[in-house]
């Protein structure tokens, strides 16, 4: 008998593929909560967010900020920078928050200014008065409008009428004018008027989700949008995908709209179902199959379906708002959702050349400089009276050896002049400015990463990659390597070597 098996997409080697950072079975999983924003639904971020970005502007303008000649620019900040609004500036921290790359203003800063400004300090979420993370794309309309208003605050152009004269007070002024975009309903009005000029279309997404319903998850809807742009929304991007005319409603066994995320996980609201089509409200204190509410907690869902803590699975794109805060406060099991994942493996793999021709030199240099440091001790031991028994120093009088240091010097230089520009090109195929979204540096994980890895046990760029797997997939999570992994393997192929030389069995 010959079996024929859809293969899911390997986490190795594809860009869909769902990505495992602490084992999880799907099998055990009863309920599947999703996000709606940039998770069930993915706008086009030029579109959608340069909307906000000129409405943010529009606000900026009326208060009387110099906004003349700006334009919208997505490729000037990409998601798990960090604002330092202490002095103005944007950044990208490695895994322990050592600031890796920063931008003041629209200017990138040197290597030189870098070490200079946070040489002695880390970057610290926790100091929400300094440190502002963009966990999501959302952040990226208000992140440029806030560095274009820094230049223009550098230029003397803002007056102290206008803003607190300093960085921390201009940032506050960027968000109020951007959520006040968001709060007055213009912007949303009008996506839900031409959504389809907003929304990039995803026909697999909700064939995803029916396989889920149909194996016998409970699905769930919970999202901060109120009731219209929800239901606007959502009967664009599902309906005409779905079949035998069901409605998006039909795939959820719980809509939760206006749900104030993240309090939502963190402490009760007052629960109300919606009743009309108009969106009227009454008090609720029971919940029922296929209902839709406005409100309410994390806590009473799992009251509702009698299911608790790692029974549940939440789908969402905001690190804070939806991941972190489900597995902190509810034990839930968590999914982000990043579609730039897709971009950066694309990224990663045409700069594989690159990269080989980048580590190859750093490890001559390594050898080089090792060399160096070998000849600079037998010279520091001579020069002391001790006997300068180093490996590179045999036989070789002062003379030789300070000659063959110089020499050493000029070829490490030579390779200095090499990797320094490429190291600065690394990452460019994805943003030319930082880089690589989950890498800060040639070798280690960028802040972004480190906080994916702790609170998302998978993550993958979109919801529709579920229907590459089965509903009862089990993701297992890679070996996860140590730093004396390499040595305990090169000593494990040398014991063994030596095993075979002796004929040992």
């Amino acid at each position: 008998m010959t079996w024929a098996f859809r293969v899911p997409p390997s986490a190795r080697n594809s860009s869909r593929g769902i990505f495992c950072s602490r084992t999880l079975n799907l099998r055990s999983i009863s309920a599947i909560g999703y996000d709606m924003d940039y998770t069930l639904i993915h706008y086009n971020v030029k579109a959608w967010e340069g909307r906000a970005y000129d409405y943010c502007m529009r606000n900026l303008q009326s208060l009387g900020f110099p906004v003349d000649g700006l334009a919208f620019d997505p490729d000037l900040v990409i998601r798990g920078l960090v604002i330092d609004k202490e002095k103005g500036n944007l950044v990208k921290a490695d895994r322990f928050g050592y600031v890796k790359r920063a931008m003041h203003g629209t200017r990138m800063l040197s290597t030189q200014d870098v070490s200079e400004m946070y040489g002695r300090e880390l970057v610290d979420l926790r100091k929400e008065n300094r440190w502002e993370f963009l966990n999501t794309l959302f952040s990226v309309s208000e992140a440029v409008a806030y560095m274009q208003m820094v230049d223009r605050y550098d230029e003397g152009a803002i007056s102290a009428d206008i803003c607190p004269p300093d960085y921390r007070g201009l940032y506050k002024a960027v968000g109020k004018a951007l959520f006040r975009a968001h709060v007055e309903g213009q912007l949303k009005s009008e996506i839900m008027s031409k959504p389809e000029l907003f929304v990039e279309p995803d026909p697999e997404l909700p064939l995803a989700l029916l396989d889920q319903k149909e194996a016998g998850k409970k699905l769930l809807l919970i999202t901060n949008s109120d009731y219209h742009y929800t239901d606007k929304m959502m009967k664009h991007s599902f309906n005409r995908f779905l079949p035998n005319d069901m409605g998006w409603r039909d795939l959820f066994d719980m809509v939760i709209i206006s749900a104030r995320k993240p309090e939502f996980f963190q402490m009760s609201h007052p629960l109300y179902e919606v009743v009309t089509g108009e969106g009227l409200m009454r008090p609720c204190f029971k919940v029922r199959k296929g209902g839709l509410y406005s409100g309410g907690s994390a806590q009473m869902v799992e009251n509702s379906l009698d299911i608790h803590g790692d029974e549940i699975l939440y789908v969402g794109d905001h690190i804070y708002t939806d991941v972190s805060q489900s597995k902190v406060h509810q034990l839930w099991r968590t999914a982000l959702i990043c579609r730039e994942l897709e971009e950066e493996y694309s990224a990663l793999i045409h700069s594989r050349d690159h990269r080989a021709t980048l580590i190859e030199l750093i490890n001559q240099k390594e050898v080089v400089g090792d060399l160096f440091n070998q000849l600079r001790l037998a010279l520091q031991r001579r020069n002391t009276g001790r006997p300068a028994q180093t490996l590179a120093a045999t036989n070789m009088d002062d003379q030789d050896l300070t000659e063959s240091m110089q020499k050493l010097l000029i070829v490490m230089q030579r390779l200095d002049e090499k990797i320094a520009p490429m190291l600065e090109a690394d990452g460019e195929l994805f943003n030319k400015r930082w880089g690589f979204l989950s890498r800060a540096g040639l070798w280690d994980k960028s802040h972004l990463m480190r906080q994916i890895e702790k609170y998302a046990d998978i993550y993958t760029s979109r919801v529709s990659n579920f229907l590459y797997y089965t509903p009862f997939m089990y993701f297992r999570s890679q070996e996860q390597t140590l730093a004396h992994d390499s040595y305990s393997y090169y000593q494990a192929q040398i014991n063994g070597s030596a095993v075979d030389s002796t004929g040992a069995n």
